[in-house]
């Protein structure tokens, strides 16, 4: 009784060690004996070895679609109801027979498993049957039957009149559809009707089997509406399907059970939900009064058949003991759920993340010889850097040749095949919404580095010089990099180096442009010599510690300082904090007009008479112009400003937060969704634009120079390299040029790591030694024209990749999408600096940027280990996430850890915060 209450969850892993002691479950007729796997492999694991071990070179099995249909009656007519199917996971067909049930896992009971094997045991098994139709394969099935004497030859013609009636199937959509189903077109058809279970029990008279009518009642061929099925769109398209038919007749007085495989997947007619070829069929039919145990062995060979490692033995097994095998194995996996402590009508959702079958498989292999649940110390096999940072893998990007730029040949011989489809694979909408998002990162990085540059040099540098030299280096990396997904800008610490380097020339009677072009120039040489020596190489010795200690700096910068200027408006627009309603009246301000007495003889003209101005009149400029005092309460308060500034600035923060959610909102179609996640940041900008143009506030905007020529006057965009330094001047820049090199190298090495690193899956390579050599090439061009120098900038390349991420388009029903990887291509990139470059006219306000800036800041925190066991630190033990570190190390171990980390951080914080940020890089 406890068997046939307990419920299990199918194909879930454990992690626990299994006991020494041998355990032997008895039921029925037969008996399951568990040996301790970490001493001996258990019978059903070794012949499992055998079948799963030797098949490295061969195809993977193609994706199981399954259906079980139900035998019912419909007044004197037998008919197969569709009452279920799987992908991955189970979907019924509710009772009111309109629609299908969500997607759930699913749960069997232990006693149906049990009688499923008992099943296979006794019943016939076909592997490898040559059929075409489902007449001859019946036929097929009934002849060995009554070969191997299991049934008489007199029930031949009734078990085939039962097998071989319609199909009806779920695939009408109801009558009454949500918004979220309208646009999307019906698939119904005239087969399908409401599902009812009628308590009537089929019998078959002899004039039924005998009359008029075909013996043959399913259809030869697929239905319209199995080719016009939309469910087709959640199944991959090699799949194949296995069918499920149970149900109970009269006069039968023994099961009749049947396992088949087709030599040769088949499309058998009306058998199938959606004309996907039919491989495995499972036939059930059994004496009256016991429906309901039909169908949960029904359900349990459905979800066995897609299960990963039990679909991989069916489709090699070689004969019946192969299969009982991997029954055996699946119930040495299963995890029970007691009766008492679990309500069986509960269905559980899908996880997010399904685990992968590749541990279960792995067993098997004839390589393998490892523990099957784990160690004998109670742990499974961790990766070193799944637990703690560890030094990345030496892939041959990162490999020494020790030949003379032998690295950087191997980076263009990787990257030249890929060259055409790097542009051709950026023709997606998807492009359209990463070129939005990153342009108006890069414009907002350009307007603030330009403005910062030109208060540091004295306008030899400006916002014109920024946005030039952003959209020149930008586009030709862009163009031939080894890594385009990277985005090229100004960084901290080299404006604290260029702003040092100005006061130096200053200070020193030294012209800063032309010091600062040898300057260029040595590193430029500098940075090739590093390409042609293979030192990118060095890399491989830097750790996910460091890694997450920069990204996280680069991250934090970002968000502080989109406060910062998000504060810097309240200080520009104060708020009046002492205002009183009751007290409006008094708030006014007043031009006043100067003393007479004070007048500078002369500064009256016959065109302007002071005295006979109405200074009451005059505007705020004007009274200021004219000598005059503004007095009043409300002279120096625009609480609006402050007020509208800031709803910008959180509004769009917010969002789009929000909007990039909605893709795993339950609100409209996946592509609806989708489609709003890709543009959440466009459609927040264009909103809060709108209610800034709406109210008509003076909102600080966005000031692009619309005149094409250099911020300081008197100087030309280019730099001449001799004439105004002494000659010694050229030599001694080599050694500031040694700081700068170390500056770029490490800026954009390690923003390449982080871009390069595995978790985003990118197939095309990168190269190291050629996104170096541009850098370097790219000194050169911008200091001849007097331009900001560029380097890796990490949240952007960031926040570019998280724009490219794809997704499977089909995935199964319950089950999440599957990243897929990163959209590969050149093109936005191009776009982003295009656009760039001709960027005029624009009337974005500046909180409106403050709010994409601290959401890039933001969001590429999401990603990072580091932040996650921040946030440990305040959490409570039992509310802290399943993360597989804390399974393997004590919880204070990482706090020291992370503790360590935040000290580095701040370390570097204070650093970048000083003078002394131009040795930020060596101390990273």
């Amino acid at each position: 009784r406890n068997a046939e209450r307990c419920h299990i969850l199918p194909g879930i892993t454990s992690n626990k060690p299994r006991k020494t002691s041998t355990v032997e479950i008895q039921t029925g007729k037969f008996s399951i004996t568990s040996l301790p796997v970490h001493l001996a492999v258990s019978p059903a694991a070794e012949r499992l070895r055998y079948i799963l071990g030797d098949d490295e070179e061969t195809m993977p099995t193609p994706t199981l679609f399954t259906e079980m249909d139900t035998l019912q009656h419909e007044g004197d007519e037998l008919e197969w109801r569709e009452s279920a199917r799987w992908v991955k996971f189970e979907e019924k067909v509710e009772e009111g027979g309109e629609r299908w049930s969500k997607p759930h896992v699913s749960t069997l009971s232990l006693h149906s498993l049990f009688e499923l094997r008992t099943c296979l045991q006794t019943g016939t098994v076909l592997l490898d049957l040559e059929g075409y139709s489902l007449p001859q394969i019946v036929d097929d099935i009934i002849e060995r039957q009554i070969e191997e004497g299991l049934i008489g030859p007199e029930l031949r013609d009734k078990i085939s009149f039962v097998l071989l009636r319609k199909h009806r199937h779920q695939t009408k959509k109801p009558i009454h559809r949500s918004f979220a189903d309208l646009g999307k077109s019906g698939s119904g058809g005239s087969e399908c009707s409401i599902f009812k279970t009628v308590p009537v029990s089929p019998s078959i008279p002899t004039h039924i089997v005998h009359n008029s009518r075909s013996m043959n009642d399913i259809a030869e061929s697929p239905s319209t509406d199995q080719l016009k099925n939309k469910f087709m769109k959640k199944i991959p398209r090699d799949a194949e399907a296995s069918n499920v038919l149970v149900g109970e007749v009269d006069f039968l007085e023994k099961p009749f059970v049947a396992f088949v495989r087709l030599s040769q997947a088949a499309t058998l007619g009306g058998l199938t939900e959606v004309p996907v070829p039919t491989r495995f069929l499972f036939v059930l039919l059994g004496p009256l009064g016991k429906a309901k145990s039909y169908n949960e062995i029904g359900r349990a060979i459905a979800t066995l058949m897609v299960d990963d490692l039990f679909s991989d033995v069916a489709y090699k097994a070689r004969d019946r003991e192969d299969l009982i095998a991997g029954i055996d194995e699946f119930l040495d996996e299963v995890i029970v759920l007691p009766p008492g402590e679990w309500d069986p009508k509960i269905r559980i959702e899908p996880p997010k993340k399904i685990p992968s079958a590749d541990n279960r498989k792995s067993v098997f292999s004839l390589n393998e010889l490892g523990q099957m649940n784990g160690t004998a110390g109670g742990r499974g096999p961790v990766s070193e850097d799944e637990v703690m940072p560890a030094p990345h893998e030496l892939g041959e990007e990162l490999a020494y040749t020790g030949r003379f730029c032998g690295g950087l040949v191997l980076d263009i011989k990787r990257k030249l095949p890929w060259y055409p489809s790097d542009f051709y694979e950026g023709f997606h909408i998807q492009s359209i919404s990463a070129v939005l998002f990153i342009y108006l990162g890069c414009i907002t990085n350009a307007i603030t580095f330009g403005g910062l540059l030109g208060d540091a040099t004295d306008n030899y540098q400006g916002v014109m010089e920024s946005f030039l030299g952003t959209a020149l280096a930008g586009t030709v990396f862009c163009l031939f990099s080894g890594q385009p997904l990277i985005i090229l800008s100004s960084t901290g610490p080299i404006l604290i180096f260029e702003k040092l380097l100005y006061e130096f020339s200053k200070n020193n009677g030294i012209d800063y442009m032309e010091l600062r072009l040898w300057i260029g120039m040595h590193s430029c040489v500098q940075c090739i010599f590093l390409v042609a020596t293979d030192a990118s190489y060095i890399i491989k010795y830097m750790t996910r510690f460091t890694e997450e200690g920069f990204s996280s700096l680069i991250s934090f910068i970002f968000i502080s300082d989109a406060i910062k200027k998000m504060v810097g408006a309240f200080k520009y627009y104060p708020i009046n904090i002492d205002f009183k309603p009751d007290y409006v009246t008094a708030y006014k301000c007043e031009c006043l007009a100067p003393d007479p007495s004070k007048f500078i003889l002369g500064w009256t003209t016959p065109a302007l008479n002071v005295t006979a101005l109405d200074w009451t009149q005059l505007s705020k400029k004007e009274c200021v112009k004219y000598g005059g005092s503004l007095v009043g309460k409300s002279c120096k308060y625009v609480p609006d400003l402050a007020l509208m500034s800031f709803i910008l600035f959180f509004g769009t923060y917010t969002m789009t937060v929000t909007l990039k959610k909605f893709k795993f909102s339950r609100y409209f179609p996946t592509k609806l969704r989708k489609l709003i996640s890709d543009f959440s940041i466009f459609m927040s900008i264009m909103t809060f634009v709108g209610l800034d143009m709406l109210i008509g506030l003076q909102t600080p905007k966005l000031i692009v120079p619309t005149d094409f020529k250099p911020t300081r006057a008197g100087r030309g965009w280019f730099v001449m390299p001799f004439g105004k330094n002494p000659w010694w001047v050229y030599v001694a820049s080599s050694v500031p040029a040694l700081l700068v090199t170390i500056l770029i190298f490490m800026d954009q090495q390690i923003s390449a790591v982080i871009v390069n690193r595995k978790e985003n899956k990118l197939k095309k390579g990168c190269g190291y030694h050629l996104d170096l050599l541009w850098v370097g090439v790219l000194m050169v061009a911008c200091s001849f024209m007097g331009l900001p120098w560029y380097v890796a900038a990490t949240v952007i390349s960031i926040a570019h990749i998280d724009s490219l991420k794809m997704e499977s388009e089909s995935s199964a029903p319950g089950e999440q999408p599957q990243f897929l990887g990163v959209r590969e291509q050149r093109l936005t990139g191009i776009l982003v600096f295009v656009l760039t470059g001709v960027s005029i006219f624009l009337f974005i306000p500046m909180p409106v940027l403050y709010g994409v800036f601290l959401y890039m800041g933001v969001a590429s925190l999401g990603g990072i280990q580091f932040w996650d066991r921040i946030k440990l630190i305040m959490m409570p033990a039992k509310h802290q996430p399943d993360f597989s570190y804390l399974r393997h190390v004590p919880l204070r171990r990482v706090h020291l850890f992370t503790l360590v980390q935040i000290v580095c951080l701040a370390v570097l914080w204070i650093l970048k915060s000083t003078f002394l940020a131009i040795i930020f890089p060596v101390m990273v």
